[in-house]
C-alpha cells in the first residue's frame, strides 16, 4: 500500500521584492505540534530565504515548545518570547539573509477565515500585526454570522417579522390585546 503524499504546506508570503511590512505572510499549521510542524515550514522558507537558523513563537499558542528542531540537515533552533512576540506570530532568522515575521493561522481556524488571513497577511500594502489582522478576522466573521441570523425584512416592517415567527405586538391596539404594563395603569 503506498504512503499517503505529505499535506501541502499552508503558507502565503508577500511577493518577493516588496517593501518590508510587519509581517511577511501567513502561515497555516495542520496541529499546535511545533516538532512535527516546522520541518515542512522551513525546508520551503530555507529555498526561498536562505538556511532558517533560528525560529521564536510567543509560548501562549504553543503547548510544547521544543528547544531544536531537526530539519533537511541541519539543526534549527527554536526560542520563545512571551511579552516581546505578538502571540499570533511567528519569527524566522537567517544569519546570512535576515529576519521574517509570518502571521500563525490557529489550525483550527475555518477555511474562509483562513483564506482571507492568509491573502491579508501577504499584501504589501498593509502594515497590521498578527493580532491586528486576527482581530480583524475576528469582527469579519462576527459580520458574517450576524448577517446570516439577521430576520428577512425586506418582505415587511421588523414587526411583521416578529409576528410571523411567533411573538405579538403589545399594546391596547393590537388586536384588543393588553399589555402587561398597561393593564397595571
Amino acid at each position: 500500500m503506498p504512503t499517503p503524499a505529505p499535506s501541502a504546506l499552508r503558507l502565503s508570503l508577500s511577493p518577493t521584492g516588496s517593501s518590508p511590512a510587519r509581517i511577511d505572510g501567513a502561515w497555516w499549521p495542520r496541529t499546535r505540534d511545533l516538532t512535527a510542524e516546522l520541518p515542512s515550514l522551513t525546508d520551503v522558507l530555507d529555498i526561498r530565504w536562505d538556511r532558517i537558523t533560528r525560529i521564536t513563537v510567543n509560548p501562549d499558542r504553543w503547548p510544547v515548545i521544543p528547544h531544536k528542531v531537526q530539519v533537511n540537515g541541519h539543526v534549527v533552533k527554536v526560542g520563545w518570547f512571551k511579552a516581546e512576540q505578538d502571540p499570533h506570530q511567528l519569527m524566522l532568522l537567517s544569519y546570512r539573509s535576515g529576519r521574517w515575521d509570518l502571521l500563525v493561522v490557529p489550525p483550527e481556524t475555518r477555511a474562509d477565515t483562513a483564506a482571507w488571513l492568509m491573502a491579508a497577511a501577504a499584501d504589501p500594502l498593509r502594515n497590521s500585526t498578527g493580532s491586528q489582522l486576527m482581530e480583524e478576522a475576528d469582527r469579519r466573521a462576527a459580520e458574517v454570522s450576524h448577517e446570516a441570523w439577521e430576520p428577512d425584512t425586506a418582505s415587511g416592517a421588523p414587526e411583521d417579522v416578529w409576528d410571523s415567527e411567533g411573538g405579538h405586538p403589545a399594546g391596547p391596539d393590537a388586536q384588543g390585546a393588553t399589555s402587561p404594563a398597561r393593564a397595571a395603569d
